[in-house]
């Protein structure tokens, strides 16, 4: 692969943009015929049918994946467009684009990829398309070529020492915001991150008081209540650039990001005043308090329950997977309050006021106690069980004085971690280009660098094509949250797409590395361990695809 000043021929296709737009119509006629398809097999009377859903969920889940795989090259045009616009379409990010539209149009014909071990087809749906001719044709043909994939490492190598690989189209000031986030990353949190994790320790204290002072905390609280005001756009930059340097510290935020939604979106005017200045300063650290042993995503069958005793709420019964409930101040809990129900409508959400713990002693308030859940990874705010025994909780902290809401309040929020999710992968999935791409320099065999390989430098090419289209995805969802339009079809997009490139990412980043990646002393072993986890919560990427379809149909 030439380098060090080597002249090599640009594999860049002539007329990109105009044939990467021409590209579309076809891939939308796909679409089109694969929706009505599954429409027909899932929804005949007009209305997607539970029963019929369940027994074709491969084929019902496949269209998820297509409408994902269509928005990104939908998006991926916009930002190239915007970025010729502006002068900034150089060599670089044509040939991410080229190599993005190739590959994605390739695997739209040939078999999407869900996971590792399953292949959503279109034959399964009896569609015979045709994206072998015109500019669909052209772009698979000639798009993801070896040449192409070559000269963009070329152009990696070249500029290692930036934030991303390609310009990401972000206005200045998000871009500033990202300089300042990477710095803070690469000086306090990348050099310990490896030792927090094999330590399996808490993030420092000195680390959330940093954050604090640095905003992340209220980034999108609105200003009346003492945060930034600043656009989810904001925070996908700040989570993703934290999130490289340790999925930990991009996660913290998280918790916030959920209880402050679902005050503003649900809470009295009087809990806006007095929870969201606390959350946004970092006074206050919450934990999300919803998932139970046995329901897991099936939120409407909890069973913990909550009854009045006099002005107060009680309640009893168990929790799991509940990420930083140790250190936390306030509990966002969803209980059932209404008797005799069984499904959502009977449930409720309070903000439940504890003491926080330590390591050692994590639970200290009468009527709560739990253990913490060993992990593989995502270990810097540790998981917990919580079992609640005639806890008390005050009458006034029940979200918006009312009961039977929660599962609708939570609901509110779903759009926004599930952006913050996707910002998260592209973090860990960026974390381990660069981990993988520094290893192949400085790692010879057979006399010469490991990047000089086609099939190493092949892997860091598409770990760099898929992290641009999973960020552009996110950053669609997040302009649509900002504008203030319902987009939980496109965070589940970019959630469902952002896992999935952030695992490649780091197992691609693993296989390079060799049999020096399967030991501890390597953090590429803790990113893959951190990457596995994104799959899983927010929403498991079978559950994701579902909502998917059915938001669709």
């Amino acid at each position: 692969m030439p380098h060090d000043g080597q002249a090599m021929p640009s594999p860049v296709m002539a007329d990109l943009l105009g044939v990467t737009r021409a590209a579309l119509a076809p891939v939308e006629v796909v679409f089109e015929q694969a929706k009505d398809a599954v429409r027909q097999r899932i929804a005949p009377a007009g209305k997607v049918d539970a029963a019929l859903l369940d027994a074709d969920q491969y084929v019902a889940h496949g269209l998820a994946w297509l409408a994902t795989y269509v928005e990104s090259l939908r998006q991926m045009q916009g930002w190239a467009e915007r970025l010729e616009a502006e002068g900034r379409f150089g060599e670089m990010e044509q040939l991410i684009h080229q190599i993005a539209f190739g590959e994605y149009l390739d695997q739209i014909a040939g078999g999407i990829p869900m996971n590792q071990g399953e292949i959503a087809r279109l034959s399964q749906l009896n569609l015979s398309v045709d994206l072998d001719s015109g500019a669909a044709g052209q772009l698979r043909r000639n798009g993801n070529t070896d040449s192409a994939r070559m000269a963009l490492v070329a152009r990696m190598r070249d500029n290692h020492g930036r934030a991303t690989f390609g310009a990401t189209g972000l206005d200045e000031e998000l871009e500033m915001i990202r300089d300042q986030f990477r710095r803070y990353s690469d000086e306090q949190i990348a050099p310990h991150a490896h030792e927090w994790h094999l330590k399996d320790e808490l993030i420092p204290m000195k680390v959330i008081d940093q954050l604090a002072e640095m905003g992340v905390f209220g980034l999108t609280i609105p200003e009346e209540f003492g945060g930034l005001g600043m656009p989810k756009s904001a925070m996908v930059v700040v989570s993703e650039e934290l999130s490289r340097g340790y999925i930990g510290v991009g996660s913290l935020g998280t918790r916030t990001e959920i209880a402050a939604e679902l005050i503003i979106c649900g809470g009295t005017q009087t809990q806006k005043e007095h929870w969201l200045p606390k959350l946004s300063s970092g006074e206050i650290l919450p934990t999300a308090v919803f998932t139970e042993p046995n329901t897991g995503s099936d939120l409407g069958a909890l069973r913990t329950r909550a009854v009045q005793d006099g002005a107060d709420w009680v309640i009893n019964g168990n929790k799991t997977w509940i990420t930083h409930a140790a250190r936390t101040h306030v509990m966002t809990v969803l209980a059932r309050t209404i008797p005799d129900t069984s499904d959502y409508r009977g449930l409720s959400m309070f903000l439940a006021e504890k003491t926080p713990g330590t390591d050692e002693t994590p639970f200290v308030d009468p009527g709560i106690s739990g253990g913490e859940i060993e992990v593989l990874g995502y270990r810097g705010m540790k998981e917990y069980t919580l079992n609640f025994d005639d806890f008390r909780v005050k009458g006034e902290n029940l979200l918006g004085g009312e009961q039977g809401q929660g599962f609708k309040q939570l609901m509110q929020t779903f759009e926004s971690a599930r952006i913050q999710t996707a910002a998260r992968a592209i973090g860990v999935a960026q974390n381990a280009l660069e981990v993988a791409m520094q290893y192949a320099e400085d790692r010879k065999q057979f006399g010469k660098s490991l990047i000089e390989f086609p099939r190493v430098a092949a892997k860091l090419a598409m770990m760099a094509v898929e992290i641009m289209i999973a960020r552009q995805l996110t950053y669609f969802s997040a302009r649509e949250k900002d504008a203030d339009r319902r987009c939980d079809l496109e965070a589940g997009m970019a959630k469902l797409l952002g896992a999935r490139v952030a695992w490649a990412a780091a197992d691609n980043a693993l296989q390079i590395h060799g049999g020096n990646g399967f030991a501890l002393e390597y953090q590429i072993s803790r990113i893959l361990c951190d990457a596995r986890i994104l799959n899983i919560f927010e929403g498991a990427g079978e559950i994701q695809a579902q909502v998917i379809t059915r938001r669709l149909l």
